[in-house]
């Protein structure tokens, strides 16, 4: 695994900290999304990795051929046009997810030069456990977290004090559909 920028590593380390708290390793785990470094990390800290491909809007039930202990959906369900399909598949018993919190003072991200890399949801808290409830799973567990850069600026310095960051852990209530 190579270098991590800062403010990726800090991420991290929080997304870690938070999931190894009541998973830790060597559990099996289905990481929504293809490989990148948090799931590289995640295998380097003795957890076993798998990873989905495809287009998870278009086939949801992905996510059902794997076998695993818990699914993470680290910063991936905001790209999603219908999270809640994706939700409601999954088999395993527990899921752990970060997503970006909608900011007073921030658009939603976009990315003009790549059309992937865009976000169609950004939650308030309520909202997001609002959609986990709905899609069969309960919230047992929650924290925020914010994301300092060094730039400065106004937003800069907001976002300092402003969560950005929502880690749930949760538990499914019901068998998906």
């Amino acid at each position: 695994m190579g270098r991590i920028a800062p403010h990726y590593q800090r991420r991290f380390d929080a997304t870690l900290h938070f999931m190894k708290s009541t998973c830790p390793p060597p559990a099996t785990l289905l990481d929504l999304g293809t490989p990148n470094l948090l799931s590289e990390r995640m295998q380097a800290e003795g957890y076993t990795v798998y990873n989905t491909e495809g287009d998870l809007d278009e086939h949801p039930d992905l996510v059902q051929a794997y076998d695993v202990e818990a699914v993470t959906a680290f910063e991936i369900l905001e790209h999603l046009v219908a999270p809640f399909n994706v939700l409601r598949a999954i088999r395993a018993p527990r899921l752990f997810t970060t997503v970006p919190l909608r900011l007073w003072f921030a658009s939603a991200y976009r990315n003009p030069n790549d059309p992937w890399d865009c976000h169609f949801h950004e939650f308030e808290d309520w909202q997001y456990d609002w959609l986990l409830q709905k899609a069969g799973w309960e919230v047992v567990r929650k924290k925020k977290w914010t994301s300092p850069t060094k730039i400065t600026g106004l937003r800069p310095i907001l976002r300092r004090f402003t969560p950005r960051y929502y880690a749930v852990e949760a538990r499914r209530t019901h068998p998906p559909r």
